[in-house]
């Protein structure tokens, strides 16, 4: 291991930190600001921070994060914004996962890995105002390295000047990468939040990477910085325009079935909800993507 690998992987790790502390500054400012119904009969909502952990199967340390979740705010239902950083040895079911997905040599001999990154789901109380779920991340085998991340856009009532702002918004951090880049990235996020079984997206899309690696780490590094750098500017100000929007009972009953349709494709496909409980990280920061309160007809 190169001192210079030992850096990256600081300064990747301390990055995802970084914006996580920018996001939770973000959405409390969002509750305190918030002056709707709901400013009246409850206090605004604060993020609860827990410390993870992930343990080795011989007992040792692995790694952890930060959990830090906010429940039953004016703005959140329920969002949380998770960092952690693992490393260990792969077990025999995610070396041949990661060896299949992404033809990584000398696998079996070798399986150490680490592994870093944020990821963002956001419930929200007014039916009008969207879902949104945001993560960047890296990965590091002894053989290879990637950046993977995105964000989409999940509202159940859909507006679409929001849509348009949201894609917008991703679009100019990602040109100055080459114009390529984002015709290129909404394409993957619509392919990837597809539902299958549903026959439908998940919500109105966004951009996606996964597996990249150019052989210019600082490249690739802006690259995913700029991806997160994205998300604040796309989502709060649709948030701060529909926080108040008057709802009806018919609208929370389309936001709590199009959460099942959410909370179906965490469970039957997303990749990090599947590779966090395969290698054994903190099962709640894992499943923290799961809305409150959902329902199916």
């Amino acid at each position: 291991m190169t001192e210079e690998l030992v850096t990256e992987r600081e300064r990747a790790s301390a990055w995802f930190k970084e914006l996580r502390d920018q996001i939770v500054a973000a959405f409390e400012g969002l509750e305190d600001s918030h002056t709707g119904p709901l400013s009246d009969s409850m206090p605004a909502g604060r993020f609860e921070v827990t410390r993870t952990s992930r343990t080795a199967d011989d007992g040792s340390d692995a790694g952890g994060g930060l959990m830090s979740v906010m429940r039953g705010g004016r703005v959140f239902e329920k969002v949380g914004v998770n960092i952690s950083t693992v490393y260990g040895t792969l077990g025999e079911r995610a070396q041949m996962a990661m060896a299949a997905r992404k033809g990584i040599p000398g696998m079996k001999e070798d399986p150490r890995f680490w592994a870093s990154g944020i990821s963002l789901v956001a419930h929200m109380q007014n039916p009008h105002a969207p879902a949104v779920h945001m993560n960047t991340r890296m990965f590091w085998t002894p053989h290879a390295w990637w950046f993977g991340g995105g964000s989409d856009l999940n509202p159940c009532i859909e507006y679409a000047e929001d849509t348009q702002h949201f894609h917008d918004t991703q679009k100019a951090h990602l040109d100055p990468h080459g114009t390529d880049w984002y015709p290129k990235l909404k394409a993957w996020a619509d392919e990837y939040f597809y539902v299958p079984h549903r026959k439908r997206a998940r919500g109105v899309g966004g951009i996606f990477m996964d597996d990249q690696c150019s052989g210019d780490w600082e490249s690739d590094f802006t690259l995913t910085q700029d991806i997160g750098k994205a998300f604040l500017p796309a989502y709060l100000p649709l948030v701060e325009k529909r926080r108040d929007t008057e709802w009806t009972d018919a609208d929370k009953d389309t936001q709590l079935v199009h959460r099942g349709l959410y909370a179906e494709y965490n469970l039957v496909y997303d990749r990090g909800t599947k590779f966090g409980l395969e290698t054994g990280h903190d099962a709640n920061a894992v499943l923290m993507s799961l809305p409150p309160l959902a329902k199916w007809v």
